[in-house]
């Protein structure tokens, strides 16, 4: 009751202050500014060149040079931004903002539409669900200062997709490809506005076989599916006040024949592309359900409240080889691939290169988990102009729940002649029975003052929240509660920052200071992991060159580390400490058109570069080597030092072709420092893609795209557990279609 009256006090408060300063509106400053939807973090490029923190804007336009699926590709033009691959067509990706840790992008704050779409973001974040890159009409990447409008991730930042629009007039989009490992992609939206409403039906799928070889020879692709559907009603455009209300439902389904267990360095060297019989029964299915309902309220120009309803719900099984035993011993499979020769009996059973002599032999684990995600979150938004100055109050309120529901067990198998038989079923419940949730209020103010050239933007956030788990046991599975565990971690925390602009005639000057935050675990008496991150950059234009160069420094004074399977972990997701770390590093952007004068073509080349520096500050062992034993100086494991992209297109009224080029230099994947020794090594690799389209009238176009152009064969990861292999050479072609 009370946040009831608090909000309709703060309502009628900026309603008040917006009527008794509608006749100080001025024209003394153009207002380029806009009030946005809370839909999006910047609406544009405009809008990302001037904010007071570093900020990347990938427009329609350039999502559809290269036609990706694979959001890892879409990223990695953004500097900033650290990826490491997994399974080659970027189904579950490992983001990282500005040396956050990028497992499973667990450390950054990710949004569709502006609601947060991590399976539980506060109490299980990572990433097994991720939207599909193909059906977004825009990606928004927020770095550095000013970003407390978005949490509870605020060290590295946010990243907000944006998915496909209802369109102001009737349309039809259709695009369809297939190529290499027998993969296809079908597109399709219809849609159109009228005066008062407007609809949007959309429907995505992509699949295909797989690139890499089980030794059974069967599949070692994915079927995947998308469908969302939007409908919005409006006052009319001349109303007084203003409401606008859209309703939107999505649902998407995967079925992937992907696996945890990778391969030796000997097999790696010898054979890339294999899969060891010992992963042939591997499978992931998920299924995710969203319901979204926005209303915004119109006040007038400078005034509005937007208010959105949410609910996400997610259930997923990856059932995957989790250990082999030998003699009565387990042992699990990052073991196994890792020392081959120890374990020579259990690699021999793996590798399909000898017979089980016992029934139980190969422990396939059923990771059977359910997430929910739901809530209501609130922004208010007003700007008046005044003598030389620009105003913007933005004040934001959130309530949210959510949960990961455990259910797991093993079934074990047997190996003969490289076919896995099951031998014995397991009872659900009896791997992982638990529920582990979060309830959290979030709040947030930002102000914006632009005197003349200056803008200032200081701002602060909170968030209370409250994690717990309940463990109901491996034998209670029926959850009675005769062993039932309890815990419970409260975290109440302030976030300030503060960002500037100034703006010279060819360029600008804009840096701040602000709190990263990232919340515990469940885990009683955890501190939650904090910095002081800093950055300051300029963003030019002279002669037609265009671009950005910005340094940034994170002081973590307390860094935390999550036990992730797929970092080599036991998959508990509990956190540890590790203490004080220092992250800081150099973007640089530079856009040109290399044929400036000509009325026919342009030339546009786009360069990004990433300098990522990091170094722990005291020393420790992480007890489930996640990252090994740590010593002072020692560098933090999966990001990349230097990074570097360049995208050249040749644009003309019928045609275009791009060519993009990046290279990711090598990782360890253990801390350390000095020379990576080559079993904790990822080395570096230069990849080229090249996309085309050719406009066959108004409405249809040909499109053709190639990946990795050299056929360079390279490692992406080594976790899970082993070396994994980024996609071979292949070739697609399309149509597109609109109307």
């Amino acid at each position: 009751m009370f946040k009831k009256i608090s909000l309709s006090l703060i309502i009628a408060t900026f309603y008040s202050f917006a009527q008794q300063n509608q006749s100080q509106l001025i024209d003394s400053i153009r207002l380029k500014e806009v009030v946005l939807s809370a839909k999006v973090i910047l609406g544009s490029k405009f809008e990302a060149k001037n904010r007071t923190g570093s900020a990347y804007y990938i427009s329609p336009e350039e999502i559809k040079k290269f036609n990706y699926t694979d959001v890892n590709r879409t990223l990695r033009s953004v500097p900033g931004v650290n990826v490491y691959e997994e399974d080659g067509f970027g189904l579950r990706p490992n983001i990282s903002l500005r040396g956050t840790s990028p497992e499973r992008s667990s450390k950054i704050t990710l949004m569709e539409d502006g609601v947060l779409i991590a399976p539980a973001p506060y109490s299980a974040p990572s990433a097994y669900y991720f939207p599909t890159i193909a059906r977004m009409q825009a990606v928004e990447i927020l770095k550095g200062s000013s970003q407390v409008q978005y949490g509870p991730y605020t060290t590295g930042g946010a990243i907000n997709m944006l998915s496909t629009e209802v369109p102001d007039d009737f349309g039809i989009f259709i695009n369809s490809s297939y190529g290499s490992f027998q993969s296809g992609r079908l597109h399709a939206q219809l849609g159109d506005s009228k005066k008062n409403f407007g609809y949007s039906v959309e429907y995505l799928n992509y699949n295909s076989n797989g690139f890499k070889e089980l030794d059974n020879g069967a599949d070692t692709g994915f079927d995947k599916n998308d469908l969302v559907a939007k409908f919005k009603v409006n006052t009319n455009p001349e109303a007084k006040l203003g409401h606008e209300f859209e309703v939107k439902f999505q649902y998407a389904d995967e079925t992937s024949d992907e696996t945890y267990l990778g391969l030796t360095q000997t097999d790696f060297i010898i054979s890339p592309f294999r899969r060891y019989s010992g992963s042939q029964v591997d499978q992931m299915n998920t299924e995710h359900l969203q319901f979204m309902g926005t209303h915004t309220l119109k006040f007038s120009d400078y005034f509005r409240i937007t208010t959105v309803g949410y609910y996400n719900d997610f259930s997923r099984n990856w059932y995957k080889l989790d250990y082999v035993s030998v003699n009565g011993e387990n042992q699990g499979i990052a073991n196994i691939i890792e020392d081959p020769v120890t374990f020579a009996s259990y690699y021999d059973i793996v590798s399909g290169a000898a017979n089980t002599s016992d029934n139980d032999v190969l422990g396939v684990k059923a990771n059977n988990r359910n997430y929910l995600s739901t809530g209501v979150q609130t922004k208010l938004d007003y700007h008046w102009t005044g003598e030389n100055t620009f105003h913007d109050i933005e004040v934001g309120l959130r309530y949210h729940f959510d949960e990961e529901d455990r259910f797991q067990w093993v079934d074990d198998y047997s190996l003969i002649n490289g076919i896995m038989q099951i031998t014995s079923a397991g009872t659900p419940g009896t791997n992982a029975n638990r529920i582990s949730d979060a309830k959290a209020f979030s709040s947030y103010a930002l102000y914006k003052l632009k005197y003349k050239d200056l803008t200032l933007t200081p701002g602060i956030r909170y968030e209370n929240i409250t994690l717990s788990r309940m463990n109901y046991g491996t034998n209670d599975i029926e959850r009675t509660g005769v062993e039932l565990t309890e815990r419970e971690n409260k975290v109440d925390v302030f976030i300030p920052g503060v960002g500037f602009n100034y703006n010279f005639e060819n360029l600008s000057l804009f840096g701040g200071v602000h709190k990263g935050f990232s919340p515990p675990s469940n885990q009683e008496g955890e501190k939650p992991e904090e910095s002081i991150n800093y950055e300051l950059g300029t963003r030019f234009s002279y002669g037609g060159l265009t671009g950005e160069i910005v340094g940034f420094f994170n002081d973590y004074s307390n860094l935390l580390g999550s036990d992730l399977a797929a970092s080599g972990g036991t998959g508990s997701l509990d956190q540890f400490n590790a203490g004080e770390v220092k992250v800081q590093g150099l973007e640089v952007l530079l856009n040109y058109n290399l044929l400036p004068n000509s009325e026919r073509f342009v030339l546009p080349i786009t360069i990004g570069y990433t300098l990522t520096d990091t170094e722990f500050l005291n020393s420790f062992g992480s007890e489930n080597d996640i990252w090994g034993e740590v010593t002072i100086g020692d560098e933090l494991p999966y990001l990349s030092k230097h990074q570097l992209n360049t995208t050249i297109s040749f644009e003309h009224e019928k045609y275009e072709i791009n060519f993009n080029g990046r290279f990711n230099g090598a990782f360890r994947t253990q801390a350390g420092t000095g020379r990576i020794p080559e079993n904790e090594k990822v080395a570096s690799n230069l990849i080229l893609d090249l996309g085309g389209k050719y406009r066959l009238g108004e409405h249809i176009a040909v499109t053709a795209n190639m990946m990795n152009l050299l056929d360079e064969t390279y490692a992406v990861a080594r976790v899970p557990a082993g070396l994994r292999p980024g996609m071979p050479f292949g070739i697609f072609g399309g149509l597109e279609i609109r109307y």
